[in-house]
């Protein structure tokens, strides 16, 4: 069953399982201290600037642990959007490992903006309140939308003022890049981000995230919360050599582009065929839609992907690299018949 449920579900680009296969030869130095992890952190500091400190960790809600115990203590607070990652999906795993408490905040589309946090920018030494610390943005959204780089150094340069930290989750980052045709630099580092949660793995490769830090002062004991957090790898090379087939001959940008124009494929065609209401811009590579009820069991008898909202019958369809024009055909066609059946 081909699955439109997550690019989570996607395989790995043969390119990124090359690197793993030349990286599989004679020994190397465990935990990182082996040529592969040199060479990707060259070529982080290549693409996100020469002040990108990096380390390498198994999964998101690592990188985004990892990320948050360096820019926060135990009595500080996480602002986020209330449908963020961070407060829907990691199981309370940064609020465990951070001790901080998540202040959710209501959003139209899964952004924040710099109106909706000023609110929250309160409570600065009052030792009754936990002292907001951090902003957190995914780039894209969980809603599939995506931030504009000046949405980003507006929110910046407020929280900024307050002493307040950046910390971006770019689960998706390639996705957003090349959705607003700029460079991986440009909509963190040079944007104002402090630290990112930078994963590929929802885009062409196998296993492992990074943390990447761009204020030294969060650098500093990154090495020690990786650890502490239960995402150092000792077989680091596999990990760390993925990022350098990822990153060299713009890999990325070719597997996000692909995703991204197989949604808009199959955006134009869902609505050639019915009058649905799509409840968010498709920005990337993720589309929300409301259905007709009876639709949804049908489709899903062929095709995997999620009821976002049960109560208004809304469904999310992603789109991956590795998706092709007839994954979007077949299901265009299945989608018109049932359509059409009502």
């Amino acid at each position: 069953m081909r699955s439109f449920a997550s690019d989570n579900n996607s395989g790995v680009h043969p390119d990124v399982m090359d690197a793993i296969v030349k990286a599989n030869v004679d020994h190397a130095v465990g935990y990182g201290d082996d040529p592969y992890t040199s060479e990707a952190q060259t070529y982080i500091r290549s693409v996100f600037g020469d002040g990108a400190d990096a380390v390498f960790v198994f999964n998101g809600t690592g990188a985004n642990v990892v990320a948050l115990r360096a820019c926060t203590q135990p009595f500080q607070a996480i602002l986020a959007a209330e449908t963020a990652h961070i407060a829907v999906d990691e199981c309370g795993a940064p609020v465990l490992q951070t001790g901080c408490p998540i202040k959710e905040i209501v959003t139209r589309d899964g952004k924040l903006t710099p109106e909706l946090i000023r609110p929250r920018l309160t409570g600065f030494g009052d030792v009754h309140h936990s002292q907001p610390k951090v902003v957190y943005l995914a780039q894209c959204t969980e809603l599939g939308t995506v931030y504009t780089v000046d949405e980003i150094k507006r929110i910046a340069d407020l929280i900024h003022r307050y002493g307040l930290y950046l910390h971006m989750d770019g689960a998706r980052l390639a996705n957003a890049a090349v959705a607003l045709g700029c460079s991986l630099k440009e909509i963190t580092a040079d944007a104002g981000v402090d630290i990112l949660s930078f994963g590929g793995t929802k885009n062409g490769m196998m296993i492992g995230e990074s943390v990447i830090s761009f204020r030294k002062e969060l650098s500093e004991n990154l090495g020690y919360f990786r650890k502490q957090s239960c995402q150092l790898y000792s077989k680091m090379r596999y990990v760390s050599c993925q990022f350098t087939a990822y990153l060299q001959n713009d890999l990325w940008r070719r597997n996000a582009a692909h995703a991204n124009a197989m949604a808009q494929r199959l955006k134009e065609g869902i609505e050639q065929i019915a009058p649905v209401e799509f409840t968010q811009p498709v920005d990337a590579n993720i589309l929300l839609l409301r259905l007709p009820e009876k639709m949804i069991p049908l489709l899903q008898k062929d095709y995997h992907f999620y009821v976002w909202n049960d109560a208004n019958n809304e469904i999310r369809l992603v789109t991956s690299f590795d998706t092709t024009q007839n994954d979007i055909d077949c299901f265009l066609s299945d989608f018109e018949r049932i359509y059409k059946a009502l």
